[in-house]
Formats: C-alpha cells, structure tokens, sequence
C-alpha cells in the first residue's frame, strides 16, 4: 500500500505529465533500446516512429498517475494491455528494466523540478503498478497454457493455404506444424506473429486479428499488404508476407488473446468497420449468425470493390441468414463498381446515412478500422446518443485515444 504522503505527491505530478508526459516517454524508449537492444525484438519499430507507442504509454502513465489512489478503476485498462504484454511475451523480469528507465527518463526532461522527494514516490508508486501487470498478466499466462489446446510462448503453425482476398489484402490459413489442437478463441481475438526477416538485425513481432469463426481446424489471418506512402514506409511484416511467406512456410504464433470481444445477450447488434478493419467484426459476425434471435447489420467501408476483402464471404452469410443485412460504402467506387450497383454509399459513413440503414437504434455498437475512421464513427454515435457503454472499438497497435 502506498502512503498518503506519496499518493499527494503523485498526484501533484498529473499537471506536470498532461504537459511532459509524452516527451518522458519519448526519452524512456530512447534510453531503454540504447540500453537494451535486445528489447527490439519485442517491441514494434514502426509504432516507436510513428510516435504511437510513446503516446499510448504515455496516456497509461498519466491514468495511473490519476488513479493511484484507487488503481482498480484503470483494471480494464490493465487487462487489455495485458492482453497485449501476454501475446507478445513481456515477462515478469522485465519490468524492473522498464522501471529503471523510466525513473530516468523523468529526470531527463523535468531536471531540477524532478525531486528527490517526486522521483522516490514514483520508484514506489511504479512497484505497485507493475506488481498490479504482473499479476493480471500471471493468470493470463496460465489461462494460455493450460487450457486446452493452449500453450505458452510462441508455437510453429504452417501455412496451409493462402488466398488472396482483395489487391492489397491476403488471407493465411494457419494450422500447428505438430498436430495438436489449438486453442479456442472470442470472436475480435488476434494472435502475434514473430518474424525474423531476411536481412533485419532483429525479429519483429505483428498482432493480427483473426478473421474466421472458432472452432475450426485453423487459424485465419487476413493481412493488409502496407505499402509506402510519402514519408510512411512500407510496412516489413505485411510485405514479407504477402510477398514472401508461401503455403508450406512455418510461423510462430501466440496463443489468442484481446478484450474486443461481443457482450453475451439478445440485443441487436451494428458491426462497422473500415479498410482491414473488418477482420474482427467478419469474426464476429460468423458467430452473430448462428445466434438468430439477435438482429444484425454489417457495414463496411472500403476505397472500392478492389479493395473490399472477405464480401463473398459476409454476402454468402447475409443470404443463408435472414436476421443479417449487409452494407457497402466506397469512398472512390470504380466505373465497374458503378455499373454493377456495387455500393450503398459513395463517400463516407455519417450519421444520416447510419440512421437509415441501422434498423434499431438502441443496440450493441463494435467498430474497427484506420483511427481517422474510427474517430468519425465515434463522433457520429456520440451525435446519435448512443450511450459510452454501447460503443465498443479496438486500435490496430497502441490504443490512442478518439
């Protein structure tokens, strides 16, 4: 338990990281990799240039810092980090490295203001965080190995089929080279893939979410080829892929995890996503069609028909299930597109068309996609009314905020 004392001084810090916090964060990867190379082969590179990796911890940080005084209200964010800690391997030993540097990285850039007195109530209040990860990510651990068809680490799939789905998106059929079951998995659940490139110093390590129903045979990822764009380069692990990896390669791969999962009940449900964001929401719309009882409309939005990955699939579903509708938006439909009467939507999701194609207001809302989507689609619920805890996303990569 931490003392009042340092409770009072962590949070007179809380002003202090809403200004600094990311800059902290910044400084603490710089530190960490100069110190500890051997990290990279966990940690997303790209996400480090991109700066999403800095906000994000530093979002986490600054919600401890909040709530350090009742720690219980950041659980849920706890978990879902865990999730992502237990699917990429980060152990219990790593935490103290993580400490260090972080301890650090706030003497770095607050200088003299960061007190002796700030920096031991940190070093104090930074134990019983990380205690607070390690044991939620203790029991996920073992949930992994020891349920069934579960393992621990990574674990050698093959590929048995690849197909491509869309110009930029390639699915992968995945099955365990030793011929075992696998684990079951929630529909919105991903996996980790680790991948040592040809030619790269360090493996890299890509969540992927998967795209087809439980309980089959296998594990489908449906993976986004990304290439350059402007001063964005191409992204290694989806190019190598897509590219590289042929049916009858070996992949490592976590056991499932993630928390974007559908709530248990009979409420209608709206299922919306965006470009490789329909990974999930195909997922759950799988397990949607057999509950008939719930009412359920799929919306996609994709540049053009393509670009549109699995439509066959979620059609082929919608007719052998009376109780799911689907609907297409095309932000830059092709003349073929046109002439076929491809698309609902040329544009953009918003509100009006929403309204007119959601049959039932008050449902459950699950939505997936690039985060300048996501944060339209956030808007446009919020404008509807429709309550926080309706609404349900995930981030591809550190969670940011909408």
């Amino acid at each position: 338990m931490l003392s009042e004392k340092t409770i009072g001084v962590i949070k007179s810090t809380v002003p202090v990281l809403e200004v600094h916090g990311t800059a902290i964060t910044k400084r603490f990867y710089e530190r960490l990799f100069t110190q500890h190379p051997e990290l990279l082969n966990i940690f997303n590179h790209a996400n480090q240039k991109q700066g999403r990796q800095q906000t994000a911890l530093a979002n986490a940080v600054y919600a401890a810092a909040q709530h350090i005084d009742n720690l219980a209200e950041i659980l849920p964010v706890v978990k879902q980090i865990g999730h992502k800690h237990r699917s990429l391997g980060i152990l219990p030993e790593h935490y103290p490295i993580v400490g260090e540097n972080l301890l650090a990285a706030i003497k770095d850039v607050l200088g003299d203001a960061a007190t002796e007195e700030i920096l031991q109530a940190w070093a104090e209040a930074y134990g019983v965080i990380a205690d607070a990860f390690i044991s939620v990510e203790a029991e996920m651990y073992e949930q992994s190995r020891e349920q069934q068809g579960g393992w621990s680490d990574f674990r050698e799939f093959i590929v048995e089929k690849k197909e491509r789905e869309s110009d930029v998106i390639t699915s992968f059929y995945l099955v365990p080279k030793d011929g075992r079951a696998i684990a079951a998995f929630k529909p919105g659940q991903y996996i980790s893939v680790k991948m040592e490139i040809p030619g790269e110093r360090f493996t890299h390590i890509r969540q992927y979410s998967l795209s087809d129903a439980p309980g089959k045979p296998y594990y489908r990822i449906s993976v986004k080829r990304e290439d350059a764009q402007g001063d964005k380069p191409a992204g290694k692990v989806s190019v190598y892929l897509s590219e590289s990896v042929k049916e009858g390669d070996v992949l490592l791969l976590s056991a499932p995890a993630g928390d974007f999962t559908l709530e248990e009940g009979q409420r209608p449900v709206v299922l919306i996503s965006g470009g490789v964001g329909l990974t999930p929401t195909v997922s759950m719309l799988h397990e949607l069609a057999k509950q008939e009882k719930r009412q359920v409309t799929f919306i996609h939005a994709a540049q053009n028909g393509k670009r549109h990955a699995l439509r066959q699939e979620v059609e082929r579903i919608c007719s052998e299930h009376p109780h799911v509708s689907a609907y297409w938006c095309y932000s830059q439909p092709t003349e073929q597109d046109r002439e076929a009467g491809a698309f609902d939507k040329e544009g953009y999701i918003d509100l009006e068309w929403l309204k007119s194609v959601v049959p039932v207001k008050e449902a459950s809302y699950y939505f997936c996609g690039p985060v300048p989507f996501m944060q339209a689609v956030k808007q446009a619920l919020s404008e509807w009314g429709i309550p926080s805890g309706d609404v349900h996303f995930e981030f591809f990569g550190p969670a940011g905020s909408l």
